[in-house]
C-alpha cells in the first residue's frame, strides 16, 4: 500500500519534502531543509540466531551502543540485519530505514523501539518508506500510525556508545 494513501485513509496529518537521495545522517544534514522535527536515526538490528528483529529510531546525533542494548531487548547479542533480511522483513532498500516500515510489517515480525528522548520531541522527521522524501510528523500522529499498523513501539531508554 502507499504510505500516503494509508495516511489519507486514517487521517494521519503530515508535511511531505522532497529532496535528493540521502543515505546517512550527513547527507541528510547537508540535502534536506531545516525542519521544525527531531531529526531521527534508524537502525534495523537482529538478535544473535537472527529469530528476532528491532527497529530502533533515536536522535539522529545519538551514537548507538548495541551490546549495551542487547540485555535491554532480552536477546544475547545484537547485530545489523544484512540488507536481504531488511527487504525480506521490512520490504526497504539501505538508506530508507523508517519507523513508518511498520507498513510494511504485516506479519508483527519486527518489534519497534524508539528512544525516550526522542519521544519526547514534539515532532519527528522520517523517511517515507524512501530517502527522496522526509515527512514531519507530530509525536501522536506517529503514535496513531503505529497503532493503525498493528504495533506498539517499546520505549525506552537506548544506550549510547561512550566516545
Amino acid at each position: 500500500m502507499d504510505i500516503f494513501q494509508f495516511f489519507a485513509e486514517h487521517n494521519i496529518e503530515y508535511e511531505r519534502h522532497d529532496h535528493p537521495p540521502v543515505y546517512t545522517c550527513e547527507d541528510v544534514n547537508r540535502l534536506v531543509p531545516e525542519l521544525p522535527g527531531a531529526k531521527t536515526k534508524n537502525l534495523f538490528v537482529r538478535d544473535q540466531k537472527g529469530k528476532q528483529h528491532f527497529l530502533v529510531s533515536v536522535p539522529d546525533e545519538k551514537s548507538v551502543d548495541l551490546k549495551a542494548l542487547a540485555p535491554v531487548l532480552g536477546v544475547n547479542k545484537l547485530s545489523f540485519g544484512s540488507p536481504k533480511r531488511l527487504k525480506k522483513y521490512l520490504d526497504l532498500e539501505p538508506g530508507a530505514v523508517t519507523i513508518l516500515a511498520a507498513l510494511n510489517d504485516t506479519e508483527n515480525a519486527v518489534e519497534f523501539v524508539i528512544d525516550q528522548e526522542l519521544w519526547n520531541a514534539e515532532a519527528l522527521l522520517y523517511h517515507p518508506l524512501v530517502n527522496t522524501s522526509t515527512v514531519l510528523l507530530s509525536r501522536q500522529n506517529v503514535a496513531q500510525f503505529l497503532e493503525a499498523t498493528g504495533h506498539t513501539p517499546r520505549i525506552l531508554n537506548i544506550p549510547a556508545r561512550k566516545q
